[in-house]
């Protein structure tokens, strides 16, 4: 499965590499928020000593005031060397600059310069990287149109199709403010959330597979990707979860399962009926009103732009799945008929 990266926060990540001058240590970066962060083990690395002495210098800094700790920690989603996703404290450069002068000052400052370097770069290239990765996710919202076309659905199901794309005025502004610090937050949230146990959701795979009247290769699993999915979504950390609201939860499901091919066949459908299914199941499916809060065609379409998208813009599309569900405003009015045909129940 791919490295799904942090779900507590929706900035832009990337890896950049650090190599000591003489080549003793090389550590894999990461560079988000316009700034460096290192986990306390990547620091022991750095500054050859031991983790409990970069702990007990990072206890000083914070205790005397040098700096705030809320303002130089943030937890991101890390998979450790065992493949899994754990929840994991990162420090920016500050404090990692702090800890370096205490003790190990020479490669503190190799370090500094290596950072202070790499960040003007990133600053200078990300207005015109920002401008072209914009550009293709346009495409591939156009792309989704397309396929509308191309594809051999019935009349109604492509009109439909076809509607929901043209119509999503408002969801395409939101991707004029690609820059993610600009994108609305979600309201209405839903915390918590029972999670789908990997038995119920082979379960319900089997009952769309009746549904459906499918072959046998539908819903086949492939190696553990379905339950690597799963694992993904209702990953939690210190009895908190990484995705702490419903939306959150039921957007990552629809994108894991529709990206990560858990299935030889029936990827997209088993996905679109997990996701219903999932929200249902905790109460977040309706609207006060009764009107669903994600209509049939709105799902037709926000499964095949996850499907065409670039895994680099997983965060936004996280995002636009999101508001979606949670924002009718953002669509303009669908055939009310639409709303009233039932799916299978699982």
């Amino acid at each position: 499965m791919a490295n799904h990266t942090s779900p507590l926060t929706h900035h832009t990540s990337s890896i950049v590499i650090y190599q000591a001058p003489d080549g003793s240590v090389a550590l894999d970066v990461r560079l988000e928020r316009e700034t460096i962060w290192l986990t306390q083990k990547q620091m022991a690395q750095l500054f050859e000593t031991e983790r409990s002495v970069i702990t007990k210098h990072l206890h000083n800094v914070f205790r005397n005031g040098e700096l705030d700790k809320d303002s130089v920690c943030a937890f991101f989603a890390h998979t450790a060397e065992d493949g899994k996703t754990y929840r994991t404290q990162f420090y920016n450069l500050d404090a990692i600059i702090s800890v370096g002068y205490r003790v190990n000052s020479r490669r503190g400052t190799q370090f500094r310069i290596w950072a202070t370097q790499v960040l003007r770069d990133h600053i200078l290239k990300g207005y015109s990287v920002n401008e072209r990765r914009l550009r293709e996710l346009q495409k591939t919202v156009q792309m989704v149109a397309d396929i509308a076309q191309r594809r051999a659905l019935s009349g109604d199901e492509a009109a439909a199709l076809l509607q929901v794309v043209q119509e999503y005025a408002s969801a395409l502004d939101l991707l004029e403010c690609y820059d993610q610090r600009q994108l609305p937050e979600p309201a209405g949230l839903h915390f918590g959330g029972a999670p789908i146990e990997i038995h119920e959701a082979r379960q319900a795979i089997e009952r769309l597979r009746g549904h459906f009247n499918a072959g046998p290769l539908f819903g086949r699993e492939t190696s553990h990707g379905l339950e690597s999915a799963l694992s993904a979504v209702f990953q939690s950390a210190g009895g908190k979860d990484a995705y702490p609201s419903v939306e959150e939860k039921a957007a990552h499901l629809l994108y894991f399962l529709v990206k990560d091919h858990p299935f030889v066949d029936g990827n997209k459908r088993i996905a679109s009926a997990l996701l219903l299914w999932f929200l249902e199941k905790n109460r977040a499916l309706y609207l006060p009103s009764g009107e669903p809060r994600i209509d049939p065609e709105t799902l037709v379409a926000l499964t095949l732009l996850v499907a065409e998208s670039d895994p680099r813009d997983r965060l936004t599309i996280i995002r636009l799945i999101m508001l979606l569900i949670t924002d009718k405003s953002l669509r303009k009015p669908s055939d009310q008929s639409a709303l009233e045909k039932p799916g299978p129940k699982l």
